[in-house]
């Protein structure tokens, strides 16, 4: 499949041919000839070229949860509402609830996202047939004891022999939910399943005073440095929140090499207490990205809104209107600032055929003093036109094939899920 992008604006080019042959980017021009036969063409005039988001930490099904048991303390949140309600999901459940995450992210330009849930294959089948890019895994929680702790282990086993039948877009993550809640033994076998497999381990870590105070409790030590000692703390580790790390912590996770991945409106959201350490994480050169967390406790998919509040929080945070500039911002939320989600956050020849189109004549994007802070500051998912991901069109002119069908079915399962009597 070959796509012409006519007269599209690059930022730093001006206005440019872009032709995308397969799944990358084999020329931009001001004239290109020579098409592949059966080119698509798109006149993109009025319309400017960018990467598209990535979202380090997300679940993407719990938009089934979007609005259920808000304004509420999040140990009576849980207990009442979310886990009776996951407790009846099914495949077509987590199949659909991922689908319309999927629909909602390439409606506002996220082209690339990790996921932690339940229920590998419908995820990843929706993953799959929505066309985007993800990380993808079998969640582990063994507080049940070791019965549930073997589970888990021959989940993970199965789930990742199984992952090979699904398309390269679909990375295989392994998704151990937190310290908290998966055994020390559990999570040393999870070590020695990444190192034999140099599969990623994503992790929840550090998100609330008392998965601190109780790590210690346990354990005597700090959770980073308790991840560490159980062999997870490494370069392929993706450690979500992080909002209670130490600087002794912080400094063994830059040794490491681990990617962080901070999730500000959900944190703020559930008023966890404290806000994600940027300034101290990008002077020791940490790995980072922006995550939205669930749509259950966000409410959100849209990175964009995310963006905004993720650069005003950090200013906040140090008193300093200089921290987090525009530009720095852009650079996480496009994954340029992640090497493990394989993201260059670039359009040039060679790159992936991942891209969006935005229209540059909206209000929010008006005038262009500078594109990227209105990007940051203003834009909304909305301003994304075209989506464009391994070469194929998910999304132009707004519109998204099957988009009515994905709506209806997740909210006729969102309805039997979230009964209350």
């Amino acid at each position: 499949m070959a796509i012409l992008i006519k007269n599209v604006l690059l930022p730093e080019q001006g206005k440019v041919n872009i032709l995308i042959v397969d799944q990358h980017i084999v020329a931009i021009d001001n004239t290109i000839l020579n098409l592949p036969e059966e080119s698509k063409q798109i006149d993109a005039s009025g319309l400017i070229a960018l990467p598209g988001l990535v979202n380090g930490h997300t679940h993407a099904a719990m938009t089934l949860f979007r609005g259920f048991g808000d304004d509420m303390p999040l140990m009576t949140w849980l207990s009442t509402r979310i886990w009776p309600a996951e407790a009846k999901l099914t495949d077509e459940d987590v199949y659909w609830g991922t689908r319309l995450a999927c629909l909602e992210m390439i409606r506002s330009g996220t082209i690339f996202f990790q996921d932690m849930y339940w229920r590998f294959n419908a995820m990843a089948r929706a993953v799959q047939d929505a066309g985007l890019r993800a990380g993808v895994g079998a969640v582990m929680i063994d507080v049940a004891g070791e019965a549930q702790a073997q589970e888990c282990r021959r989940l993970a086993e199965q789930t990742f022999e199984q992952s090979r039948d699904y398309s390269a877009r679909i990375q295989y993550v392994l998704t151990p939910h937190a310290i908290y809640t998966v055994s020390e033994a559990s999570l040393r076998w999870v070590a020695d399943f990444s190192e034999k497999h140099q599969l990623p381990v994503h992790i929840h870590l550090s998100e609330t005073h008392t998965e601190v105070t109780e790590c210690l409790r346990q354990h005597g030590i700090l959770p980073a440095i308790y991840l560490d000692r159980v062999g997870l703390l490494n370069s392929r580790a993706i450690l979500a929140h992080g909002v209670y790390l130490s600087d002794p912590e912080l400094d063994l996770i830059a040794q490491r090499g681990a990617t962080l991945v901070t999730n500000p409106v959900s944190n703020l959201k559930l008023a966890v207490g404290s806000i994600f350490p940027y300034s101290k994480a990008r002077a020791r050169h940490i790995p980072m990205a922006l995550g939205s967390d669930g749509a259950a406790s966000n409410n959100s998919l849209d990175l964009f809104q995310d963006l905004k509040t993720f650069a005003l929080i950090q200013k906040h945070a140090d008193q300093d209107p200089t921290v987090l500039p525009a530009g720095d911002a852009w650079a996480i939320a496009t994954g340029q600032k992640a090497p493990l989600f394989g993201q260059s956050g670039r359009i040039a020849v060679g790159e992936k055929a991942d891209l969006l189109l935005i229209s540059q004549n909206l209000p929010e994007i008006t005038p262009q003093h500078d594109l990227i802070s209105n990007l940051v500051y203003a834009a909304t998912g909305h301003v994304v036109d075209t989506v464009i991901v391994e070469g194929r069109i998910l999304m132009q002119g707004r519109h998204i094939e099957g988009e009515k069908e994905i709506q209806q079915e997740a909210i006729a399962r969102a309805r039997s899920l979230c009964k209350t009597s």
